[in-house]
């Protein structure tokens, strides 16, 4: 089997090209340069396409066609909506993209509109204006903390912004494996202890059924397909409020997955082969510390 994966020279790709080959499979990582750590770390390395190219789905169409590509977990949030559109048309060509539909991604990735659902179905979450009503600014479209600003200036253009009032408490992210009929699988909160450029840098799994609970209304009104993961903030008060939703695998989860079971393998089994899944008993608890590591060329 093998196993595409964009972006494999984030700090953090490291991980789920493991998780590929401890499953048995191979690893086909990509990148727009060849100076990626996943070029020494996967079994094969290509070299993808930049997002804004014309010829983008083409070539890619052709790599999976090349490289003999039986499935796809898309992370790179600027090409996740044009995956999940072509799920159908991959699928012609025996290439399974493990992802939601298009209509969910295409909600969750535009955070104003996330805003509008948390509100629309009665989930707590931030006060949050395309004006700049909050000292709290980040892009309308984005991930992980870039170009979020704190304490921004009254005069700062929002052309593609928002701002948002900020809330105090523990910050969480729930990992989500949803299966092939929408139906949480596994609900994951794990307590962030350390984040660096909005990437995890040390957590551990909590078994909050507050958290958990709220976690499985969503899932039973959006039916999200594979892995993804919650952004929520619990206050001192207990209560919790949604800040935004990845519909996409991360590289933080891997601390869910050595809390549970490779999700990797669990994925390729469930969308690609049919198997029926028998979760199993979560490690509440279990913690995690990252550190950075050396490829030498």
């Amino acid at each position: 089997m093998n196993i595409f994966l964009e972006s494999s020279g984030s700090l953090v790709s490291a991980s789920i090209i493991k998780s590929i080959q401890s499953a048995g499979f191979r690893a086909i990582a990509s990148d727009i340069s060849y100076e990626s750590v996943g070029r020494y770390l996967s079994d094969e390395f290509v070299l993808s396409p930049k997002k804004n190219d014309p010829m983008l789905w083409d070539k890619f169409k052709k790599i999976m066609i090349e490289y003999k590509v039986h499935a796809v977990f898309p992370s790179f949030d600027p090409t996740l909506h044009g995956w999940s559109c072509r799920k159908d048309e991959f699928m012609d060509s025996n290439t399974c993209i493990i992802l939601s539909d298009a209509s969910t991604v295409q909600l969750f990735q535009d955070k104003y509109q996330a805003y509008k659902f948390f509100l629309k179905e009665g989930i707590r979450t931030p006060e949050t204006s395309l004006e700049k009503d909050f000292s709290l600014v980040k892009p309308r479209v984005g991930s992980g903390a870039k170009g979020v600003i704190f304490n921004a200036s009254k005069d700062i253009c929002m052309e593609g912004m928002l701002s948002q009032e900020y809330i105090k408490g523990e910050e969480y992210t729930v990992d989500v494996f949803c299966n092939q009929e929408g139906e949480p699988v596994y609900i994951l909160p794990r307590l962030r202890l350390g984040i660096v450029d909005g990437k995890s840098t040390s957590g551990i799994i909590i078994k909050d059924e507050v958290i958990q609970k709220e976690v499985n209304r969503i899932c039973q009104i959006v039916k999200f397909r594979g892995p993804v993961n919650f952004q929520c903030i619990k206050s001192k008060d207990g209560k919790v409020s949604f800040l935004e939703v990845n519909p996409r695998l991360s590289g933080g989860m891997i601390l869910s997955f050595s809390a549970s079971e490779n999700w990797i393998n669990l994925a390729i089994k469930h969308f690609v082969f049919g198997d029926k899944i028998n979760p199993k008993q979560v490690k509440y608890g279990l913690g995690m510390h990252r550190y950075y590591s050396e490829i030498f060329f």
